[in-house]
């Protein structure tokens, strides 16, 4: 008889203090000693977490009206610009936004991590002025209690696979995979393997809109599917995809967060960006997800891709697993090479471990998704045509 779990069922098991919860990683040796069923059968919730790059990220913020108020139209925060053609006193700041005056050293990720430490911010606004707006210019400082709302709502976050980065050519070049040495010089790769939440739920079974998360060290969700969600591209035979695959959108609130868990990045002549770091709890409804939540890195594959050629479509120069990138050194077409992540396996780890805690203790529930994802989106690109082609 096959083993089958509900949400309430779990959720009961958590409220009374009784449930098996575990990490990816932990399962994996569960399974390996007590086989498919009887570990399903005892693990009732597997925690996934990554800690990486993600640049499609950043905040809602409301400051409250000024007296007399004002329709903001350009703003900006700590010099970094922030989108205000929305309501009056409502801005979002992207991460990768860089100052005007200091360029990609301070951007829009600092300035969100500022207000989650609690620091002030400097305020500057202009408008034209209206008869119910007359105010054409404020300046001021602003903390994150000082505004009404403050929540990051980030686009694209969680890529489900990603390619591995390398450079054929003979200049070193600069990239949001970091520096690449040329001539193969180097490989970089970022993902935490085994541990990553859609890797561990390659078919969005049980992450999906709603899914309740821990996000920068609170209470997150998922509010939509990723921006570049692909999952109609080709997969393997455990539904791993062979290209990116899927993302997440998500959401929560920024008062609460704490910049051990969200940390601004600098990519040398490429950018701002900002890591963020995410656990998402899997429930083991039955024997298929604990197939899938005890996958290994040696299971899971991710294409070489040459990021010195200067187009959409790059080639790839092989396939590697995650267990040989973190050897620290492959050998591809006969020379060795140094593979290094760009994301934090030990700080995925911990967020794993934190979640693992929440909901051991009955803190955190786990939430059915009120809808799950498409599984045959397909990636678009833009086209550069005249009008009459349209």
């Amino acid at each position: 008889m096959t083993v089958k779990k509900s949400y309430e069922e779990i959720n009961e098991k958590i409220k009374s203090g009784e449930a098996v919860v575990v990490t990816a990683e932990e399962v994996i040796d569960i399974v390996k000693e007590k086989g498919m069923k009887e570990a399903t059968k005892y693990v009732d919730v597997v925690t996934t977490a990554t800690f990486g790059p993600m640049c499609s990220t950043g905040a809602f913020l409301n400051f409250g009206h000024s007296d007399p108020p004002i329709r903001m139209s350009e703003i900006y925060l700590n010099g970094v610009s922030a989108y205000g053609g929305l309501a009056a006193v409502d801005v979002y700041i992207g991460a990768t936004e860089e100052s005007k005056e200091k360029g990609m050293e301070y951007g829009g990720a600092h300035v969100i991590c500022d207000l989650i430490d609690g620091k002030k911010v400097h305020l500057m606004a202009t408008a034209r002025g209206t008869d119910c707006y007359p105010c054409k210019e404020v300046e001021t400082y602003i903390t994150k209690d000082s505004i009404n709302e403050a929540y990051l709502f980030n686009p694209r976050n969680c890529y489900q696979n990603y390619n591995a980065a390398i450079n054929t050519s003979d200049k070193r070049i600069y990239t949001y995979m970091g520096i690449l040495q040329p001539n193969k010089g180097n490989i970089t790769y970022s993902t935490s393997g085994q541990l990553s939440p859609l890797l561990n739920d390659p078919l969005y079974r049980t992450i999906g809109i709603g899914t309740r998360i821990f996000l920068a060290g609170t209470v997150g969700y998922v509010s939509w599917q990723g921006t570049q969600f692909n999952s109609g591209g080709a997969r393997d035979e455990r539904g791993i995809p062979l290209g990116g695959g899927g993302t997440l959108a998500l959401i929560g609130n920024l008062k609460n967060m704490s910049t051990e868990y969200i940390r601004p990045a600098v990519f040398e002549k490429y950018g701002t960006s900002i890591f963020v770091g995410v656990g998402i709890p899997i429930p083991i409804i039955d024997e298929e997800m604990m197939k899938h939540v005890s996958i290994e890195d040696k299971d899971i594959y991710t294409n070489i891709i040459d990021y010195s050629v200067k187009r959409r479509s790059k080639p790839s120069l092989g396939r590697v697993s995650y267990e040989e990138l973190r050897r620290g050194k492959i050998t591809l077409d006969g020379k060795e090479i140094k593979t290094a992540p760009l994301s934090s396996l030990q700080k995925a780890r911990k967020i794993a471990d934190e979640l693992k805690t929440w909901i051991k203790k009955g803190e955190f529930l786990i939430q059915e998704p009120v809808q799950t994802f498409p599984t045959n989106n397909k990636l678009k690109s833009l086209e550069i045509v005249e009008e009459e082609e349209v």
